[in-house]
């Protein structure tokens, strides 16, 4: 086979799964087991050495249990209710507890500034240096299961610490107990300030109700309110409006009916009048009178002449009724108009008295209305005063009632039986885990960085081509050590999966190429053509690195003509090609290459 020619590169295999396996990670663990042992180690000894060096320390722990803002009996004059569960409280009680203004008494009370200083080698120690160190040693939290809170102290001094913790618990329950004591105080002070001015209004009000009582002669009474005086004086107002209307409507009829009486004629009007007056009795027997008198007159008239004596006394009758109907008619009329003027004169004093009754109604209004808004202002500020002072007793009664369930101490600290810190088992014991932790972590971190190519699935991941063989290092010459010699078998592996790759059963050329000199390319293209020829395959291999030209040494034969005499027609292929010491395999050196042949493979 010839190894001149340059084939088409393999078919890209699909992308490795990027994934790490378990096996991968067990990869770089084994491979990298020595960084994660020293890191482990070093961790470890660490530890163990911060451990011991470590000054012991004991703690000692009150417990106390907290409630919100009560007091050990019923307030007066009210149910003291539960409030309900607040989960931010006892978070907001452990923040109280470490406050300045708790922490600053009893660094003041205890000395703990001088204390600190002597155990620091400090000349001296401000109030909140000493602060920052103590919220360092105290560890404030929850009973389990509990609303109890728990206040720790860590100190060198068993004694200390003790001493320390109780003075938080009691300082801590004088606070909260003198901080309800002083919002009661001046709660109580708005209330008496307020009880003073709202007193004072009271005094003045009272003062004008009974000044205007006076002034309006208004006759007050326990049971007389204002709404009373106000619908009587409306009642008055509405009778004397209804009997106008009365009156007016009274006028209206008279004057129309005297307007019409006037209107007609003398018979008509004798025909109208007992019509339209229901009451007049004596006009209609006139006129009977006179129907009886015009009838006897007629029956005489048939008889008698007019000068008959009878018939001149019926006359005279007849004219005597006409005159006495004439006359009552007048009088009826004349009646009728003074009854009009009467009614008008009525119903226009009426009107006058109805004008002057509004006039009166509306001041007394005004008057009783002034009186009685000042004198429920004045019932008003005195509610106000009577609920002011309730409320201000039972707040100066409720804040003299104990309250020492409020913040109620349950254990008290006592010194430590046995130092707590350092917990040496626990250190060592969590110091292991971080060394292997960190151990693990910059093992995988160095592999990380490690951009090197280790395994055959790094090679097919980086160039996404397939592995055809591997080669371990340090081949020797197959020609020499023959066909049975253990690095053969590498090469026999190439050769199958190079005959399984190819696409086209006619291809024979291979051509062996890398990135750099050094890389193996001679050594892989001589032993493969070697492992063929054994094979019983003809094989011609050619050396075309004008370069740094090597296969000759492998043959130990010269490299004065070959493959650049060919190329630039100084002799023929038989005489380039050599042969070897295994009839199968053929050889073409690179032979010389001219000073002015350096494109000469582009032929």
């Amino acid at each position: 086979m010839e190894a001149t020619k340059t084939t088409s590169p393999p078919p890209a295999v699909p992308a490795a799964d990027s994934q790490l396996h378990f096996l991968d990670y067990w990869r770089i663990i084994r491979i990298r087991k020595t960084v994660i042992l020293a890191v482990f180690l070093l961790v470890v000894l660490t530890t163990t050495a911060v451990t011991f060096v470590l000054k012991e320390s004991y703690s000692s722990t009150v417990r106390i249990a907290v409630e919100k803002a009560s007091t050990d009996i019923e307030p007066l004059g009210r149910v003291q209710m539960r409030e309900q569960y607040d989960p931010y409280f006892i978070q907001t009680e452990f923040e109280k507890i470490q406050s300045k203004s708790v922490l600053y008494t009893v660094i003041e009370e205890l000395g703990l500034n001088r204390a600190y200083a002597l155990r620091f080698n400090e000349a001296s120690l401000t109030t909140s240096e000493t602060y920052l160190l103590l919220r360092r040693n105290l560890d404030v939290h929850q009973s389990r299961n509990t609303s109890l809170i728990e206040i720790r102290v860590f100190s060198e001094d068993k004694l200390e610490a003790a001493k320390v913790a109780n003075a938080i618990a009691e300082r801590y329950r004088k606070w909260r107990s003198n901080y309800q004591l002083t919002n009661s105080q001046a709660g109580v002070g708005v209330l008496s300030n307020k009880l003073t001015e709202i007193s004072t209004d009271v005094a003045l009000l009272r003062s004008n109700v009974d000044s205007l009582r006076e002034r309006y002669k208004i006759p007050d009474s326990a049971t007389e309110t204002p709404t009373f005086q106000s619908s009587l004086e409306r009642e008055m107002v509405s009778a004397r409006a209804l009997e106008l209307t009365k009156a007016n409507t009274e006028f209206v009829a008279y004057d129309t009916k005297l307007k019409e009486l006037l209107k007609l004629d003398r018979e008509t009007l004798r025909k109208t009048v007992p019509t339209a007056l229901a009451s007049e009795t004596q006009l209609p027997r006139l006129q009977d009178d006179l129907a009886l008198a015009e009838q006897q007159l007629a029956k005489l008239r048939i008889d008698y002449a007019s000068e008959h004596p009878e018939v001149r006394r019926i006359v005279a009758v007849v004219a005597s009724i006409n005159k006495q109907i004439d006359d009552r008619l007048i009088g009826i009329l004349t009646g009728l108009s003074n009854q009009v003027i009467s009614v008008k004169a009525g119903r226009d004093q009426l009107k006058a008295d109805l004008e002057e009754a509004k006039k009166q109604a509306a001041e007394e209004a005004r008057q009783s209305g002034e009186y009685f808004r000042t004198k429920r202002d004045l019932e008003s500020k005195q509610k106000i005063r009577d609920a002011i002072l309730l409320r201000t007793m039972q707040e100066e009664v409720d804040m003299n009632l104990p309250n020492a369930s409020m913040v109620q101490v349950v254990d008290w600290a006592e010194p430590g039986i046995r130092p707590v810190r350092p917990n040496i088992p626990l250190n060592i014991a969590l110091g292991a885990v971080v060394g292997l932790i960190m151990g693990v972590g910059l093992a995988f971190f160095i592999e990380y960085l490690d951009t090197s190519v280790k395994t055959i699935d790094d090679v097919e991941r980086a160039l996404q081509a397939p592995v055809l063989g591997v080669i371990p290092q340090n081949i020797g010459n197959l020609l020499k050590e023959g066909p049975d010699s253990p690095h053969a078998e590498a090469y026999r592996v190439l050769r199958t999966n190079v005959m399984f790759s190819r696409k086209n059963p006619e291809t024979n050329t291979l051509t062996a190429v890398s990135g750099g000199a050094g890389e193996g390319k001679s050594t892989t293209i001589f032993n493969l053509a070697t492992v063929f020829a054994q094979n019983g395959q003809r094989v011609l291999m050619v050396d075309s690195d004008l370069r740094r030209p090597s296969l000759h040494k492998f043959l130990g034969i010269s490299n004065t003509i070959g493959l650049t005499n060919y190329l630039l027609k100084q002799n023929t292929l038989e005489e380039v090609i050599q042969t070897t010491t295994h009839p199968n395999l053929d050889f073409m050196p690179s032979g010389k290459l001219p000073s002015s042949s350096l494109g000469i493979l582009n032929r």
